[in-house]
């Protein structure tokens, strides 16, 4: 009796998708935000790995010794950018070497913005230089924070433009592709929904933008000028030059002066710095504080965390847009 159950199961096992058994390869990525990506890509393929934790600054880090597994077991890396993680040349060169690389930023295809001449914008910091001399103005205009990360070149924050991020699926596909042939068609499949759900979600921001008052907003630190241009919803400035580094008394002054005289409704700082120090600065002004996550590092990681954290930061900036200064 047990003959004939076992010549009949047999088959339904060996009969099981070829794509549930095909070799997926292992991914690599550095950000939640890519992580996204790659997930919509992959769908239930597989899932890529983070090699940094989560709620960790990119510019940057110290990778633990599970991490640097990660790394060296990978057969594709996806990071953003050598000006985001500075510090994961050399991991790539020791422990990935062997591994497909797929730097986004570096794509042709990619829409690169160069970071601002200043964070502060309009006239807000000028009279550092009156003040203080034009050596300590050069500096922090021009100079590197403590994480190496440089003010000059490109800015690397490019994932925050949706358009990037419907290209980049593409590149994923491609190279996923590339390296798993017998899943090619999945790989494509997915990311033409994901692209097609992208494109729907920022038409949702853009006429979420169009129907309220344009706010008036000061960030932690300059990382959101490609999610600024794409919705037409330019700050007024950011806290830090750096993405780390503390202001100087003079631009505590000069931002203090600038929300007071411009009307600024709301002062942003994020989870992975100092929120108790953005507080401090802005306290004696009418600006009321809040919180936007260029990372999404408090949201669950998977195909879904990209489109949360564009419409978290839309909505952190409609609140905004109606908040009356106290």
């Amino acid at each position: 009796m047990n003959k004939p159950f076992a010549r009949v199961a047999l088959p339904l096992v060996l009969g099981l998708p070829l794509t549930a058994l095909a070799d997926v390869p292992n991914v690599a990525v550095d950000i939640p935000p890519v992580h996204s990506l790659v997930s919509k890509v992959m769908g239930e393929l597989g899932e890529p790995e983070l090699f940094m934790q989560q709620g960790a600054s990119p510019h940057g880090y110290s990778l633990r010794p599970s991490e640097a597994q990660t790394l060296d077991n990978a057969e594709l890396v996806v990071w953003v950018s050598n000006d985001l993680t500075p510090w994961l040349t050399s991991p790539l060169a020791s422990l990935a070497s062997e591994a497909a690389h797929l730097e986004l930023m570096a794509l042709d295809e990619t829409q690169v913005l160069n970071y601002r001449d200043r964070s502060v914008a309009l006239m807000a910091a000028q009279d550092d230089h009156d003040h203080h001399g034009h050596e300590e103005h050069d500096h922090e205009n021009h100079g590197h924070d403590h994480h190496g990360h440089s003010r000059e070149g490109q800015d690397p924050h490019g994932w925050l433009d949706p358009e990037n991020a419907r290209l980049w699926l593409n590149a994923i596909a491609r190279r996923l592709s590339t390296l798993d042939p017998e899943n090619a068609e999945t790989y494509q499949t997915n990311a033409t929904q994901a692209k097609a759900d992208l494109l729907g979600l920022q038409m949702a921001l853009e006429e979420q933008f169009a129907e309220q008052p344009t706010p008036r907003f000061v960030v932690f630190h300059d990382a959101y000028q490609y999610f600024e241009q794409r919705f037409e919803v330019p700050s007024e400035g950011a806290i830090s030059l750096g993405d780390a580094s503390d202001p100087s008394p003079a631009r505590i002054e000069a931002l203090q002066q600038h929300v007071r005289e411009n009307a600024i409704q709301c002062v942003f700082s994020e989870p992975q710095f100092n929120a108790a120090m953005v507080e401090n600065v802005f306290a004696d002004t009418p600006a009321v504080m809040g919180v936007i996550d260029p990372l999404g590092v408090e949201l669950p990681l998977g195909p879904t965390l990209y489109d949360q954290l564009l419409r978290q930061l839309a909505d952190a900036l409609e609140q905004c847009s109606v908040q009356q200064p106290i």
